[in-house]
């Protein structure tokens, strides 16, 4: 288990400044430029009086310098709250005590359901003081249906261990209150699933297997490239998901959407909704049928060394939705979708809700396949805030593009105060950094809810081949604002840089094709190219 981080003890005064001479000079600049220490009007001594009243107000900690005027950029201000959103993130603790799913009637027959001796394990965990490890041990287990987690529960699978998810859907009745593509719902449970619980954790070396493929799951897209073939269901009949889609629109109690058997709309794989004090620590997933991992409307989440390795349609890595507080670290992900995409509702649900995705940090990943590296969007409703991304690795032809964000307008959603640095880009197919702001607009028609994205910064990110290396669009009835990219250099780049509805933006120190660029020669060149 982690260690907790303990917490600095913070300057009792609120003056947190390291250098008292410079905090001094700071703010004697600052009152200088009020005109405080010169002009006629100002005798020698009423400056030596104001010079003494500084020093007093920064020795006693009566004036703060964090609370000065600052010469940093706003980036580097965004980057000083890490330290602090990190400290919030604690991993959960559990009692040292082991419930193996073997003393619980768990066989070493992979063709036996070992369902029911993980429920029985988690009911005795959860009912010890403090919890305690749910332990699979090394062997292959079939489970005939979801596990469902408790709080103080950790389900550990030691390092051998493979647990395999049963493909007869009927196994993930009755249905449970979830969300599809941001919709509130009650569908299938998802294959691993809480609701509403508190420390809770699903560690160790060993593999959950989804067992979803083109003749399970997968097919319910509609899509013949995962199995579907002319005369089977699927999940856009207007029973499904068009009626899940109506619903939201419409605004129908949850409690009334219900789906499940006969609408084709897949579970996630891993989904805890409600919950607080999350740990994800260690496993591989493979083969899901949707989503992967969907933290929901969760605080205080650690996702550390994870591996998610399945290529279906729709196979999100990880999609932390209206969660506060998630650090995403050491994860490696090969996906069929995105491989890190930030949410927080769809539409109305979204809007109604209303709870942002807030404080997540991705750092020291390695990105694949997959649509996109770090996504923010499309199902962003409800808001996206602060978010930081570093020392990643990205490197895949089948990656389409490293940094994106997307919204249109009936998703609106207010984002802003996004911060990525020191990024490793191999390749990607189409951008490096992509901003859409009207993703999906083909099937907007009568939506009138603008999104807002403000304070984007970038820099050190060096890539080695795609189609663009910047390519920003914004709206015409709602421009992108403060976007600054610095130190970056975008190598055998197909196609020039496009900025369009872009407002405040900077580029510097930045270079493609070996070419040192700006934003004014993009900008420019861009009103020349049709798009």
């Amino acid at each position: 288990m982690q260690k907790t981080v303990k917490k600095m003890k913070p300057n009792k005064r609120g003056n947190q400044y390291n250098d008292p001479l410079g905090c001094l000079s700071d703010f004697l600049k600052t009152i200088s430029t009020k005109g405080w220490l010169s002009g006629p009007k100002v005798p020698r001594s009423g400056q030596v009086i104001v010079v003494i009243a500084a020093m007093l107000l920064v020795s006693t900690g009566l004036f703060s310098c964090n609370n000065a005027p600052s010469n940093k950029s706003k980036s580097v201000s965004g980057w000083d709250k890490l330290d602090s959103i990190k400290r919030d993130i604690v991993a959960p603790s559990f009692a040292d005590k082991n419930f193996s799913i073997t003393d619980y009637g768990a066989k070493m027959d992979s063709t036996a359901d070992a369902l029911p001796a993980l429920t029985k394990a988690i009911d005795a965990a959860s009912k010890n003081k403090g919890g305690g490890r749910v332990v699979v041990p090394a062997g292959v287990f079939l489970v005939k249906g979801p596990i469902h987690l408790k709080s103080h529960v950790e389900l550990h699978l030691e390092k051998g261990a493979r647990i395999k998810f049963s493909t007869d859907a009927a196994d993930y009745l009755p249905v449970v209150h979830t969300r599809y593509e941001g919709m509130e719902m009650m569908n299938y449970s998802p294959l691993i699933y809480a609701y509403k619980q508190t420390d809770i954790a699903l560690t160790g070396e060993g593999v959950l297997d989804g067992q979803a493929n083109n003749e399970h799951w997968w097919w319910w897209t509609g899509s013949k490239r995962f199995g579907w073939k002319e005369g089977m269901p699927n999940q856009e009949l207007p029973d499904s998901k068009p009626r899940l889609n109506q619903m939201n629109k419409d605004q129908v109690p949850v409690e009334k959407r219900v789906f499940g058997a006969g609408h084709y709309l897949r579970p996630t794989f891993v989904e805890f909704y409600g919950c607080k004090n999350i740990l994800i620590q260690g496993v591989t997933l493979i083969n899901s049928p949707f989503w992967i991992l969907h933290p929901t409307l969760s605080q205080n989440i650690t996702i550390d060394g994870v591996s998610t390795l399945s290529y279906g349609p729709n196979n999100d890595g990880c999609d932390p939705e209206s969660c506060k507080d998630v650090w995403i670290k050491n994860c490696h992900f090969a996906n069929g979708d995105d491989c890190i995409a930030i949410k927080s509702g769809r539409d109305e649900d979204g809007r109604a809700i209303n709870i942002p995705s807030k404080n997540i940090i991705i750092e020291d990943c390695k990105m694949e396949d997959g649509h996109g590296g770090v996504v923010i969007g499309s199902e962003a409703s409800g808001g996206v805030e602060d978010i930081y991304g570093q020392n990643l690795q990205m490197n895949s032809p089948s990656l389409d593009r490293a940094i994106r964000i997307k919204s249109n307008s009936c998703r609106g959603g207010v984002m802003r105060r996004f911060y990525f640095r020191n990024i490793e880009v191999g390749q990607v197919h189409e951008a490096v950094i992509k901003i859409n702001m009207f993703y999906d607009e083909k099937n907007t028609a009568g939506c009138n809810f603008t999104p807002t994205l403000d304070s984007v910064f970038i820099d050190h990110i060096k890539s080695g081949k795609s189609q663009y290396a910047i390519n920003l669009q914004g709206r015409a009835d709602k421009h992108v604002t403060n976007i600054k990219i610095d130190s970056c250099s975008f190598d055998h780049v197909e196609k020039p840089s496009f900025i369009k509805n872009v407002d405040q933006i900077v580029i510097t120190q930045t270079t493609v094709n070996g070419k040192q660029v700006s934003a004014d020669q993009i900008i420019a060149a861009s009103k020349e190219e049709k798009k």
